[in-house]
């Protein structure tokens, strides 16, 4: 072997690759505005929005939304205009007439904003949904993308690890594609108290937003985790009805604008829980109907990092669950998640 030939084996070959290695020097804080709507929304990641049925979490995500393409300012909030696709997957013919109803309340006539109501089945589909954003919206990459909803866009078990692992990878590769923000609308178990399906869908978001209804008619959509923002932050608003049009039989047709609410009101209380709480009844939802022994609930709890000093807390944190009626033990000694 020759001593050029000895050289090309010696060195590597330097291929391109995605990957960047930053230096310690030169690790620096951004100033770049990131996010779609200051203090709330991202500019990308995954943000969850849940709540119990006819909360008006569709109808809060779809005003958010269009603020966001028409750059519009939200609640006091910065915004950074961008194009929004909408995936109707649950009620696009409702969907249509509360567009009419914002067209109408707002006096606008266009926006970058893009609806698709056929249903599609996000794992399956992502690849396809991506090449038809970009041949649609060309060199202008989406803001945001609308998932609406979860459970209309998901084939298989919402309990499965491997499923909603699969969910969230076809959410990613769209935030990948585009650098946006993927907002899901998702529903609630039926207890109320945690988003339905897999812990790792929580687990896996940027942002969660729990919209619930309040005491007087009005809703609260609240900042329940953001991993880099404050928490807690809860708007209130209220539906208003708005006459769309009239049909074929001489009658009014009528969807709902979102409003600000002028003052904050009691938010019923369901099953709000803490979020240790949350990581509790996540453990135990997620070990199905055979359920856990509180040993067996207890080490899965501090593999979570739940109690690392004090075991009292678990038993708390199983207490509080047991008052609210989110679980209850088995004649076998199993503790079981309400579903």
């Amino acid at each position: 072997m020759s001593a050029v030939e000895v050289e090309k084996f010696a060195r590597p070959v330097t291929r391109p690759s995605r990957f960047h290695l930053i230096p310690f020097r030169d690790i620096a804080v951004t100033t770049e505005r990131n996010y779609c709507i200051k203090g709330l929304i991202p500019r990308t990641g995954l943000v969850l929005v849940w709540g119990p049925p006819k909360c008006g979490k569709s109808f809060w995500t779809m005003d958010a939304a269009l603020h966001v393409a028409l750059g519009w300012e939200y609640r006091g909030r910065k915004v950074q205009a961008g194009p929004v696709v909408y995936l109707a997957a649950e009620g696009a013919h409702g969907l249509v007439g509360r567009i009419q109803a914002f067209k109408e309340r707002h006096r606008v006539t266009d926006a970058p904003f893009y609806l698709e109501p056929v249903r599609p089945d996000l794992v399956a589909d992502h690849a396809e949904l991506i090449a038809v954003i970009r041949d649609t919206l060309g060199d202008t990459p989406p803001a945001m993308v609308v998932v609406d909803t979860l459970n209309r866009t998901f084939t298989g078990s919402e309990s499965s690890d491997e499923d909603m692992t699969a969910y969230i990878q076809a959410a990613s590769a769209i935030i990948e594609a585009f650098g946006c923000v993927v907002v899901v609308v998702h529903h609630c178990g039926i207890e109320g108290g945690r988003p339905r399906g897999h812990s790792s869908l929580p687990g896996a978001v940027d942002v969660q937003i729990a919209v619930a209804r309040a005491a007087g008619g009005s809703a609260t959509a609240t900042v329940e985790l953001c991993k880099d923002g404050p928490e807690g932050d809860a708007l209130a608003f209220r539906l208003e009805t708005v006459e769309v049009g009239t049909d074929d039989d001489g009658d009014a047709i009528t969807s709902c604008v979102v409003e600000p609410a002028d003052a904050m009101e009691k938010v019923e209380p369901s099953h709000r829980l803490t979020a240790n709480q949350k990581t509790m009844f996540g453990i135990l939802h997620d070990a199905g109907s055979g359920g856990l022994s509180v040993d067996e609930w207890n080490a899965k709890a501090r593999e979570a990092g739940l109690a690392p000093k004090r075991k009292a807390d678990l038993h708390d944190f199983r207490s509080a669950l047991k008052a609210k009626r989110l679980v209850h033990e088995l004649g076998n000694k199993k503790w079981v998640a309400e579903r």
